[in-house]
């Protein structure tokens, strides 16, 4: 349950000046974190610049193609931000919590647009959402916004883990096996009861994990794979 927020002017200006800030931020798809401009790991665009676009075509050998070269673009990309990253997802939570009190939700590796990479987390204090981002280089906090809930994602997150002895640093220690961990986020969807972790091997593959709230037992995220192979076979549904 990942929640994409866009920081308010003020924090932008304020984490510009070198400061953290909290402020008041509203809801968006498009994240634009100005933190990410202080973050010691900076990546290059590794993007292809339009490289593999063709115009369009019906031979399926040439969308086999292409998505080929996309894998390979993610699993480089993937490689690229795990190398970068000497900061885990347990030590970012650690540290996101150590200045901001509440229950961590989630905690993601994400590369901003300006091509800094930070540790973004999501904590939950009563119903009001802190979105703290970690520099993966060092592990100091970069800075802090806020947003009230006012679509009751703070009730179903406290229903999930109502009773739960494993939290989402726990969570992330527990996938580390499988792993480097790029994104720790809770179930609360569905009637799972875990947190959904992401790993990423040696050559930049992806794997999706299920952790049980009350044991922590790792298991592999079924749903996810029969989802994508779900989505594989309507791509390769011939058009009539």
């Amino acid at each position: 349950m990942k929640r994409n927020i866009v920081i308010a002017t003020v924090a932008a200006m304020a984490l510009v000046g070198g400061g953290t800030a909290t402020a008041l931020a509203v809801s968006g798809d498009d994240e634009s974190s100005a933190a990410a401009k202080k973050s010691s790991v900076q990546l290059k665009d590794n993007d292809r610049d339009d490289r593999d676009d063709r115009d369009d075509r019906d031979d399926r050998a040439d969308d086999r193609a292409d998505d080929r070269n996309d894998d390979r673009d993610d699993a480089a990309e993937n490689t690229a931000e795990v190398k970068a990253a000497k900061v885990t997802a347990a030590d970012a939570i650690k540290a996101a919590l150590a200045g901001t009190s509440g229950t961590a939700v989630s905690a993601e590796l994400d590369d901003e647009d300006n091509g800094g990479l930070v540790w973004d987390v999501d904590v939950l204090k009563g119903d009001t959402w802190h979105s703290v981002q970690v520099d993966p280089g060092t592990g100091k906090v970069l800075g802090s916004h806020t947003e009230k809930d006012d679509d009751g994602d703070a009730k179903r997150v406290a229903a999930t883990l109502k009773g739960a002895s494993v939290n989402a640093e726990d969570a992330a220690k527990a996938a580390a096996g499988k792993g480097a961990v790029t994104s720790v986020d809770l179930d609360d969807d569905g009637t799972a009861k875990a947190w959904e972790v992401e790993t990423s091997g040696a050559k930049g593959a992806e794997s999706d994990w299920k952790v049980d709230l009350g044991s922590g037992k790792v298991t592999a995220d079924k749903s996810d794979a029969a989802g994508d192979s779900e989505d594989d076979s309507d791509d390769n549904d011939s058009d009539d």
